[in-house]
């Protein structure tokens, strides 16, 4: 049967939703896109594929999905009533037609994540950035990114228990700045596993207060253990920032 592939490109606040991927009796962003979707093609189920999956709380400035589609539609006009039917956690960008060969999780050649810290209290970040009002060393936390460079096995940082093949990724740059009074850890990879960036914002968090020096982190990276490495900071500092696919 032949089919035409939509990618639809969205933005979503996290907070009032439980992660991007379906569960039982618990309201997802993939459901809702779905409820909608359904409505508008006259109660036919129209699954969608994501580019990845963020947990409860987490937020994407970015985010791909794909769908097929028996016949072609009005891009414009699908984009047009499915921001007036979403809820306003849910922001659609833009949709294109293209081949059907293109997958909204496999063909995303690097991911950014970037995870935000305020140290001043501030109401309107509440669920948007962590507080962290203790003081942090922020050039060892910028030295200490260094050590996530390149191709390793991050299962120091992964979440346990997980269907995942491999925890070896490769990742290709990860900093700290500041902007608009709040500290940013951008990290971009090939891919991510579950849980993989807040853990290591956590542990990045401990080398900046003292609780572990800057030259353990090598250490923790090659244990291969996720109790080697700190807690993770909390989900509401995150954001999926960016996906990137080959340009064709």
């Amino acid at each position: 049967m032949n089919f035409f592939r939509y990618f639809v490109e969205i933005s979503y606040d996290g907070t009032p939703f439980f992660g991007w991927q379906r569960q039982n009796g618990r309201l997802s962003v993939q459901e809702a896109v779905e409820i909608e979707l359904q409505k508008l093609f006259s109660g036919q189920e129209i699954p969608i594929v994501g580019c990845g999956r963020t947990d409860a709380g987490v937020h994407a400035k970015q985010y791909f999905f794909h769908l097929d589609i028996a016949a072609e539609i009005n891009s414009i006009q699908l984009s047009y009533k499915l921001n007036s039917m979403l809820p306003l956690a849910i922001s659609v960008q833009s949709i294109i037609q293209v081949e059907p060969s293109m997958h909204a999780r496999f063909s995303a050649t690097k991911r950014t994540y970037r995870y935000f810290i305020h140290q001043q209290k501030n109401p309107f970040l509440v669920g948007k950035s962590t507080f962290f009002p203790k003081s942090l060393d922020t050039e060892k936390m910028q030295q200490a990114c260094a050590f996530l460079l390149g191709q390793q096995d991050f299962s120091s940082f992964a979440k346990v228990h997980t269907d995942v093949k491999t925890h070896i990724c490769t990742v290709y740059a990860a900093h700290w700045f500041e902007e608009n009074g709040q500290w940013v850890f951008e990290i971009a990879a090939d891919r991510f596993l579950r849980n993989m960036v807040r853990s290591i914002v956590g542990t990045l968090v401990d080398i900046g207060n003292g609780k572990i020096e800057l030259t353990d982190l090598p250490i923790i990276i090659e244990q291969k253990n996720r109790s080697a490495a700190s807690q993770s900071v909390a989900a509401c500092g995150l954001y999926l920032w960016k996906i990137e696919y080959p340009q064709e």
